[in-house]
């Protein structure tokens, strides 16, 4: 019994010691408060004020007036509008023009704030125009991928939900309630809402399950990010979600959210970014690659003094997250796909496809022209993958795997 309890006390000794190993605190080098020693990111980080400018941004089409939400689908952007439009609209990531437009024929557009998706789903936010704070048909439709694309019937259903919090529906004037929303995303299986916060310029997390049927949206935090939510895209893998917004004087920004733990957002890194475009209406977001991210705003007019068409916009964001983003996959080496893949044909005309040993699957791809711009990007996850260029220009573009391997691909028609 006494060496049993000397054990005991020898492994209760080893745990604290563990523990006290461990030292919290910021763990971001680009922080001002940068802890060397730290070992645990406990959320504390703080950062110098920093702009971010587009490194190009194009219009819209004149049907996309009010583009509300954004995600990366199919090679392409898909997006909205909010209000009484019931389609969906494939963009090119470089010109806006519109690939496709997908009718979503017996659905409702009462004010669709917001686009997500996952592996087999989109999902369309329809719970928006709610600044009064007394709307109660708050709901998500769930669109199933596979029927998008194969020209049958569209198969939707809907997800209900009302606030955990929210005891009063009586109207309270316009622009002075904390339950409007714009945003969420989508994880592997609850749905995220980010609440657009009138009164106090926050915003607050709710956590619903993503099927059918009617729910309540579970309060988990607030953030504080001075500002009105209008978008939010999400990288599971990185722990990375970047939010969109603008400030009651219509100056847009992004709050970035980053190496959290679980689903707890707020003990990651928090960090705002201000958009150097003035007066723009922000409100979709989404990215490729973790690096890139594409940002579309509503026209915007309030004359005599300004006038913002709507328009599409490409944003690099390798400076302030790069080191988050595991764009290097394990194994692929520079001169890789000389080496032991294979992508052909090169020079291609209608059809490219890109051979990659099983164990080195799923692996991140970007294709980009001599301008450095994302033509396309996305993840490969089979031994061979074929894809359409039809419509991408003859030229000479560069198709890169993971961080380090890259090969010349040749467009010719």
């Amino acid at each position: 019994m006494k060496i049993l309890y000397i054990l005991c006390l020898f492994c209760l000794f080893l745990s604290a010691a563990g523990l006290s190993a461990q030292t919290r605190g910021c763990t971001d080098a680009s922080a001002q408060n940068y802890n060397p020693q730290a070992t645990v990111n406990d959320g504390s980080c703080v950062y110098t004020p920093a702009t971010v400018t587009p490194t190009a941004s194009v219009q819209l089409p004149a049907a996309l007036t009010e583009s509300s939400g954004l995600i990366f689908w199919n090679n392409r952007l898909l997006t909205h509008n909010d209000d009484t439009d019931n389609s969906l609209y494939s963009i090119d990531t470089l010109t806006a023009e519109v690939f496709k437009k997908y009718a979503l024929t017996g659905t409702i557009n009462t004010e669709w704030e917001e686009i997500s998706q996952d592996d087999s789903s989109i999902y369309l936010g329809d719970f928006g125009n709610n600044s009064r704070g007394n709307r109660r048909d708050l709901h998500l439709l769930r669109v199933n991928k596979a029927s998008l694309l194969n020209g049958g019937p569209i198969i939707i259903d809907t997800i209900n939900f009302s606030y955990s919090d929210q005891t009063s529906f009586t109207d309270t004037g316009n622009d002075n309630t904390d339950f409007d929303c714009e945003a969420f995303i989508v994880s592997r299986d609850s749905i995220y809402l980010f609440t657009k916060q009138w009164v106090s310029g926050k915003t607050s997390v709710y956590s619903l399950p993503k099927i059918p049927g009617s729910h309540i949206a579970h309060f988990q935090f607030t953030l504080p990010v001075d500002g009105l939510i209008t978008g939010a895209t999400y990288r599971e893998a990185d722990r990375l979600i970047v939010l969109c917004g603008y400030s009651t004087l219509l100056q847009p920004f992004l709050y970035l959210l980053y190496d959290f733990t679980g689903m707890d957002f707020t003990t990651g890194n928090k960090r705002k970014l201000s958009l150097g475009l003035p007066f723009h209406q922000i409100e979709g977001i989404t990215t490729c690659d973790g690096l890139t991210y594409y940002l579309t705003n509503e026209y915007f007019s309030k004359p005599p003094f300004v006038t913002t068409p709507q328009k599409l916009h490409t944003l690099d964001l390798l400076p302030f997250i790069g080191k988050y983003v595991d764009v290097q996959t394990s194994g692929v080496e520079e001169n890789f796909l000389r080496k032991r893949g294979a992508i052909y044909p090169n020079p291609a005309g209608e059809e490219v496809t890109i051979f990659l040993p099983n164990e080195l699957l799923p692996v991140r791809y970007s294709l980009r022209n001599q301008l450095g711009q994302v033509i396309r990007c996305g993840e490969l996850t089979a031994e061979y993958s074929s894809s359409s260029i039809r419509e991408i220009p003859s030229g000479v573009y560069l198709f890169s795997l993971g961080a380090r391997s890259q090969e010349i691909l040749t467009i010719v028609r």
